[in-house]
């Protein structure tokens, strides 16, 4: 009888600790998640920024209209190998 009671109580503890570890990991993937947020709206705030910086009317665009500009000056002669340059040598002027 005195087996059985401590095999359960052990049984018990090894749950609580499975139960405390999946929370854990509940936490570690919030903040996993959170912290990728963070830091892909970090990424398109800097990108806006720099946008409106050099194209000082887009700021007053909508995202319709941000979007075909920039598609019309993906468009132009020697796009793609700029940006292949800028890239490659990671010269952002």
């Amino acid at each position: 009888m005195k087996d059985l009671k401590k095999l359960q109580s052990e049984q018990q503890k090894v749950q609580r600790e499975i139960e405390q570890l999946q929370n854990r990991q509940k936490i570690l993937l919030n903040r996993k998640t959170d912290t990728e947020r963070r830091s892909r709206t970090r990424r398109l705030i800097e990108h806006g920024a720099v946008l409106e910086s050099i194209f000082p009317a887009a700021a007053a665009m909508t995202g319709e209209e941000a979007k075909a500009f920039l598609l019309a000056l993906s468009r132009l002669p020697g796009a793609d190998e700029a940006a292949a340059n800028v890239r490659k040598s990671g010269d952002a002027s």
